[in-house]
């Protein structure tokens, strides 16, 4: 029958912090959490989206505990805000869900400079775990786990010198290269942190109805745009089915860090363990990515453990 949310433990007593939680994967993945009993921080851009996301889960969900807390990841002061408002509010963190991102917009950059798509779905989501590493590695059995996507295959050259993309810019190329990027973060934060506790997962949730598809259409009036958006429409499985990759990474007793959870039937179906090639399972340039992360965010590992 597979992994579903019945299987999801008891999560009394934990605390969640979900990137992007006010729509789509991000919101069903707060209301199974909340469901179970955790702690959800919802980190949102859109104040009054995660607003009504809230209204939407308590209507499901009598009793949930919920935070709502303003986080724009394509701004690194916004990420320093939020998390220090995090941490301060709560010193221990179970969970964190590097959930949010954008798809395949038009060229643009970050408040810090970044190329949009790599600089808030990557650098973003990096800043963040580094700001939030004290309250995760605080907790008895931490576990972080970061959304990525089969658009990872579309990552072009993924050419790590030039990884916004100046002079060569594509849409999908950029959002497959922030995707890659992220499941290669993922294992490496494993690597470096499974000896501190820590286990760091990657999810990809298929084929997913969701509003990244119709507003990758609205951004960007390309071909690839409007196929997409239809093509998920039509083929797609509900937010709900997507989120289970991330949710049995974050909660499965069994689940061992290092490793993608993904859906059985590639973009459908309940989430099972899935290989990851040699292209992308490649740890010298995980190390290449970790150390740009670094020098882009101007975080480091070494500060964020003292």
């Amino acid at each position: 029958m597979g992994w579903k949310t019945s299987s999801i433990p008891d999560q009394s007593g934990k605390t969640a912090v979900v990137t992007g939680g006010n729509g789509g994967l991000g919101l069903e993945t707060a209301r199974q959490l909340a469901a179970h009993g955790a702690l959800v921080v919802i980190g949102a851009r859109n104040l009054v989206k995660a607003e009504a996301a809230r209204k939407d889960i308590e209507s499901t969900v009598p009793g949930a505990s919920l935070e709502i807390r303003q986080l724009d990841l394509s701004s690194l002061a916004s990420i320093a805000e939020f998390a220090a408002a995090v941490v301060a509010a709560h010193p221990k963190i179970d969970l964190l869900f590097n959930n949010a991102g954008v798809m395949a917009v038009k060229e643009g950059t970050t408040a810090d400079g970044f190329e949009i798509q790599f600089g808030t779905n990557q650098l973003g989501h990096f800043a963040l775990t580094m700001k939030l590493l004290p309250a995760l590695l605080a907790a008895p059995a931490p576990r972080v786990v970061s959304t990525t996507s089969t658009a990872r295959f579309q990552a072009g050259k993924y050419d790590l010198s030039n990884p916004h993309m100046h002079g060569c810019y594509d849409p999908w190329q950029a959002y497959g290269m922030s995707k890659r990027a992220n499941l290669q973060f993922a294992f490496e934060l494993n690597r470096r942190l499974k000896d501190r506790g820590l286990a760091a997962f990657a999810g990809d949730p298929g084929f997913s109805k969701t509003d990244l598809q119709p507003a990758s259409a609205r951004a960007n009036s390309g071909f690839m745009q409007r196929f997409w958006r239809v093509a998920v429409a039509l083929t797609g499985q509900p937010a709900a089915m997507g989120a289970l990759p991330q949710l049995r990474a974050a909660t499965d007793p069994a689940a061992v860090g290092g490793t993608l959870y993904a859906p059985r039937w590639i973009t459908f179906g309940a989430p099972i363990l899935r290989g990851v090639g040699k292209r992308i399972n490649d740890p010298a340039q995980m190390v290449q990515l970790w150390e740009l992360s670094e020098r882009e965010t101007g975080l480091t590992l070494e500060a964020a453990l003292k």
